[in-house]
């Protein structure tokens, strides 16, 4: 197996790439700056390649499978990015040139805004698509143009649908590194939905995940998820008690939103008959996202040596 990973410096992609790293899988990172390690890397820009540059760069490399994980990802902002379109084309660009080079298997990220979120709980087989961002819209229309373009190589494509990832290498604007922020004294409360609830996932394991669906070389569409509601107000009272501090920092200024969805959960049953499952509690995550929190910035918190 050689795989082509895309998004190696990301968030998630950063994960993945240890994970096949200590799989002993020989990897190949094409992205637009250079990483450490021990892998060969093409310095390239996905989204101003043409087919013919893609083709030309794949043809010699003998990739046999192909992990693609970049897209524009930026907090707040990727929801309407119109870069969202770009990265329709660029990716159907990758996967086509991957097939024509004798790739074997496919796996792309996707994302829980595919869904209809007004089900509340995803399922894979059933839940309507009926995305309501342009985000979700373009990754739809991803996952329809790239399976076909499989389909007519004969390639399998296996489509992962990440919720909510958290831990190391999070934008420090998304939920989790926020209130920890505010707990640490760093950043103002603000307020959240109390009343939610939501499928949080240890990005270790939404790595894991992938790294599954990259081995089995199994097809379809796949939940990454814990499928598992965890209620926001839980999340900030265990981070609150990890840090020695007051949850009602935030609970004081916190309401109920009508304009979210009360539940959002994605079933995980088809990637768990690959083997998967999550190593990580919900409880161990966070604790591990503290200490983690607490060592890269040195900080001690009362009491404590």
């Amino acid at each position: 197996m050689k795989v082509l990973l895309t998004g190696g410096s990301g968030f998630i992609g950063s994960h993945v790439l240890a994970a096949l790293q200590d799989e002993g899988v020989e990897v190949v990172v094409i992205g637009r700056s250079r990483l450490p390690g021990a892998f060969r890397q093409i310095e390239a820009d996905l989204l101003t390649l043409t087919q013919n540059e893609i083709n030309e760069l794949l043809r010699d490399e003998c990739i046999t499978h192909l992990l693609h994980l970049a897209w524009v990802a930026e907090h707040g902002k990727y929801w309407t990015s119109p870069l969202n379109l770009r990265w329709v084309d660029a990716t159907v660009h990758l996967v086509e040139a991957f097939c024509a080079a004798g790739g074997q298997h496919a796996v792309i990220a996707g994302t829980c805004a595919e869904y209809d979120w007004s089900y509340g709980y995803c399922r894979e087989e059933s839940t309507p698509l009926s995305p309501t961002t342009l985000y979700g819209a373009a990754k739809d229309a991803t996952r329809r143009l790239v399976t076909k373009v499989c389909e007519q190589h004969q390639v399998s494509c296996a489509w992962g649908r990440v919720f909510l990832p958290f831990g190391y290498g999070e934008a420090n604007n998304r939920l989790i590194p926020s209130l920890i922020e505010v707990f640490l004294g760093k950043q103002e409360p603000y307020s959240v939905n109390i009343a939610a609830f939501r499928d949080f996932l240890h990005v270790s394991d939404v790595a894991a995940g992938f790294v599954s669906l990259l081995t089995s070389n199994a097809s379809g569409e796949f939940n990454i998820s814990s499928g598992i509601p965890t209620p926001i107000k839980e999340i900030v009272t265990v981070l609150a008690d990890l840090l020695r501090a007051d949850p009602q920092l935030i609970f004081s200024l916190s309401r109920e939103r009508r304009d979210e969805p009360i539940l959002l959960v994605g079933e995980n049953l088809k990637l768990k008959t690959l083997g998967w499952k999550p190593n990580l509690r919900i409880q161990q995550g966070f604790e591990r996202v503290v200490n983690e929190r607490l060592s890269y910035n040195s900080v001690k918190l009362p009491g404590t040596k």
